[in-house]
């Protein structure tokens, strides 16, 4: 089936259709806002590398035989954002398929979650980032911070391209 179709078709999956790629477009504007803050506000001390970067380090380890070099650490780092954002952004799209309404609240829910599920509970127990309390609250909340400007811009992309594609219908 072609996406012109799904678009025009008046059902279920063009409707999810619709919502996933309305979030993705979300979460991929939301991560490059996300990044944007974390380039300037300090999440983490200046000596601990990201859980981003141990990933790719330990899968670049398995399969190369060596870590990525310190000069790629960055575009390493947006090679796990993106696509974490894009699939955070999936689900909500999904989620909100039937709602083109802008809801900065809802939003500020996604981005302060995906917040607390992420470097809150998950890194921490997973061994990729300090327990929350070997944090400086300062950095927490510039890392809260991030990720709720990260919500509310999926949320705004969303409900603007959600809007749109169902003019076409």
């Amino acid at each position: 089936m072609k996406v012109d179709t799904l678009l025009k078709k008046d059902s279920f999956s063009s409707a999810a259709g619709r919502g996933l790629m309305a979030g993705i477009i979300g979460g991929l504007a939301g991560t490059a806002v996300k990044s944007l803050v974390e380039h300037f506000l300090p999440v983490r001390k200046i000596e601990q590398r990201s859980a981003q970067i141990k990933i790719v380090d330990d899968l670049s380890t398995k399969i190369t035989g060596s870590p990525i070099s310190v000069q790629n650490e960055e575009l390493a780092e947006q090679l796990v954002n993106f696509p974490i954002g894009a699939s955070v952004g999936a689900a909500y799209g999904y989620g909100k398929r039937d709602n083109d309404e802008l809801n900065l609240k809802d939003g500020i829910i996604l981005g302060s979650s995906t917040w607390i599920t992420t470097h809150e509970t998950s890194l921490p127990m997973m061994g990729l980032e300090p327990k929350p309390t070997d944090v400086p609250i300062r950095m927490q909340m510039n890392e809260l911070f991030a990720h709720v400007l990260f919500g509310i811009t999926t949320e705004v992309v969303r409900s603007t391209m959600l809007k749109k594609l169902n003019e076409r219908n």
